[in-house]
């Protein structure tokens, strides 16, 4: 296992958002032993960046996959080395068309969630990811830049985000992806990103064999990394979808330490 590309939320954390200090010295000794460590989530980079910082894994020479591989950073040179984001036009479309179906919708600035309401949805993804948001009518009146993704999100009715999603694939399926990161989260990104996109990309560029990849995941959004890495690992407390094209599946789930057990294993 030459390169370790881990999902963070139910694979790598706890159910407390959390990295054991059990987990943490597997990784050190991981990284100890010549591995590369990659932290591959749907999360924004800044959310990543403070997991890192905080949980007591912030390794040399470590890379971070954010916003569903839409961002490729360096952590050595602190720098991101390869990005991709949907287009203003795309934005502002799939904006209105989530709020003409009575969903919530947001989308990034570099360290700003912009949000379409100040509502149960914004309140609940900002206890785990600890951006601070701005209500706005319009994300263009406060984007300098292309957005790397948008999410949409019900507390309630999932049924509503896959009829978003089934419109987003049938009207810009050509160039936007959409795909569940859990029940009640729509990640909207450029079909050339994605995670695993992300994992060819970044082996590529290190001049490792894909073979010698593994990666770790729990929801939809990890299938394309899981099946991109030489070798994928399924969660046990994943979904189906996942569990069904792994190689491996955890035998504890994320709140027991299951991906640093397996680690710790091979």
């Amino acid at each position: 296992m030459k390169i370790l590309f881990t999902d963070l939320d139910y694979t790598l954390l706890n159910n407390e958002s959390k990295v054991s200090e059990y987990t943490a010295n597997v990784l050190r000794t991981y990284i100890g032993n010549g591995g590369k460590l990659v932290l591959a989530s749907g999360r924004p980079l800044p959310s990543v960046m403070e997991v890192r910082n905080t949980q007591n894994i912030a390794f040399d020479g470590m890379y971070i996959i954010a916003n569903n591989g839409s961002v490729i950073y360096d952590c050595t040179k602190d720098e991101v080395i390869r990005k991709k984001t949907v287009s203003f036009e795309d934005t502002v479309n799939i904006w209105k068309m989530a709020l003409d179906m009575g969903i919530h919708i947001q989308t990034y600035t570099d360290d700003t969630i912009l949000t379409c309401a100040d509502d149960d949805e914004i309140k609940h993804y900002t206890k785990k990811i600890h951006i601070p948001y701005e209500e706005c009518a319009n994300p263009l009146d406060k984007l300098k830049n292309p957005p790397y993704k948008l999410l949409a999100a019900d507390l309630n009715n999932k049924d509503k985000l896959y009829e978003l999603q089934n419109r987003i694939l049938e009207e810009y399926g050509d160039r936007i992806n959409a795909v569940f990161s859990s029940d009640i989260y729509l990640e909207i990104f450029n079909i050339t990103s994605g995670k695993g996109d992300a994992v060819t990309w970044l082996c590529d560029a290190l001049d490792i064999a894909i073979d010698d990849a593994y990666a770790a995941g729990d929801a939809m959004n990890d299938l394309s990394m899981i099946e991109a890495a030489g070798h994928g690992i399924a969660m046990c407390n994943g979904c189906d979808e996942v569990k069904n094209i792994a190689e491996i599946i955890t035998e504890y789930d994320n709140d027991n330490d299951g991906l640093a057990r397996l680690i710790e294993s091979l």
